[in-house]
């Protein structure tokens, strides 16, 4: 999916646009036990309670793809015939009004989820997409339907407890002690099935969703997809990646290299940003030695790099930059301090070897404050 097709969907979780007209699901408890079931047709709910159930469904159709939102691909053998696929494509198509495979979804997610001591929501809804016809100049023709898209979305919603809070009464023209209830707070992970790639369905691939990109909830992922190549989080990709680098490199990984690294990969960040191109921005692991090469880092090193990368993410392995540096902040640590500099003037920061020590040296001619107060730094010469 790229991000033109995911706006498509979300523009869909809204009571005047939406075909749902039923959410399901079951609420929790952090020992694994099924305390309620959700049985909410949507027609009967004020609006105030539509929109919160699809604002929670919506939200695992959020954040980056390639970040937030994960591409599951299913292997041809588990289309033909598998139970994990199978279960997938019944709640689809009998749009979740198959109780038996609600429950044995809930199970799967129920028996392999770990959320510590929080209580959670599982909710599922199933929407019925009739795709407009887009003219060549990318304008939806009215009532011109090239196909339509049967789907679900799954979403896991952390449930806070209830709190003892002092609020004020209108009828009583007073402030009381009174509790909060338990609160269904958004999704942590949830997902999307059939993927909507080419504004049609694709049953070889779902989209999943987690919240925190360190945190994949790789137990519900197996449990629920089965897939022979789990994904990595984004977590792991900048793990291996930085491994990759300071083992194949050795010595040559100076800090003017990994600057360099850094400020021509956030760069094509940047590029792919401001292109406004909807597909996800990948690079090959040859395009990653090639930003090495310009780098000045050694042909040797870098094929040394270019294999352990092929060994670690996979032969034709596509890269996500910002999955493999962290584009927004450039920080350098020593044992004793830390530097955070923002990306776009890293360029001012430099190392260098004074008097036989190493010191990053930074620029400080004005507007110079320690705790907030304007300081001189004096210069002997004058």
């Amino acid at each position: 999916m790229n991000q033109k097709e995911l706006n498509e969907l979300r523009r869909r979780f809204k009571p005047d646009r939406t075909a749902i007209s039923k959410v399901y699901g079951c609420y929790v408890s952090s020992s694994r036990q099924i305390i309620s079931y959700v049985d909410a047709p949507l027609g009967l709910l004020s609006q105030e309670e539509q929109e919160m159930y699809l604002n929670l469904l919506k939200k695992t159709l959020s954040g980056a793809l390639g970040r937030n939102l994960i591409d599951i691909v299913f292997s041809t053998a588990q289309v033909a015939d598998s139970d994990e696929h199978r279960l997938l494509q019944t709640l689809r198509q009998t749009e979740l009004q198959d109780a038996n495979a609600r429950e044995s979804l809930y199970r799967r997610i129920i028996d392999a989820i770990d959320m510590g001591e929080s209580s959670y929501l599982i909710l599922l809804a199933a929407d019925t997409y009739d795709v407009p016809h887009r003219s060549r100049d990318d304008l939806e023709v009215p009532d011109a339907s090239e196909t339509v898209f049967r789907y679900f979305v799954c979403a896991i919603c952390p449930v806070k407890d209830p709190t003892l809070a002092l609020q004020y009464s209108d009828r009583d023209k007073e402030f009381r002690g009174s509790s909060t209830g338990h609160i269904a707070q958004p999704p942590a992970l949830g997902f999307l099935f059939p993927a909507f790639d080419d504004r049609a369905a694709n049953i070889y691939n779902a989209l999943f969703y987690s919240k925190d990109t360190a945190q994949l909830h790789q137990e519900v992922i197996d449990a629920v997809f089965c897939v022979q190549e789990a994904p990595m989080s984004p977590q792991e990709q900048q793990n291996l990646f930085a491994a990759a680098l300071t083992e194949t490199l050795e010595k040559d990984c100076s800090y003017d290299v990994v600057q360099a690294v850094h400020e021509q990969l956030r760069g094509r960040i940047q590029e792919h940003k401001e292109s406004r191109d909807p597909e996800p921005l990948t690079l090959s692991v040859r395009e990653v030695g090639d930003v090495l090469t310009g780098s000045g880092v050694p042909e040797e090193k870098v094929e040394a790099f270019q294999d352990q990368c092929r060994r670690q993410y996979g032969q034709d392995a596509a890269l996500n930059p910002r999955n493999i540096i962290e584009a927004g902040k450039f920080q350098i640590t020593t044992p004793e301090v830390k530097i955070t500099v923002p990306p776009e003037y890293s360029y001012m920061v430099e190392a260098r070897i004074i008097d036989g020590r190493r010191f990053i040296l930074i620029p400080a001619d004005d507007g110079v404050e320690v705790n907030g107060i304007a300081v001189t730094i004096p210069n002997p010469q004058e």
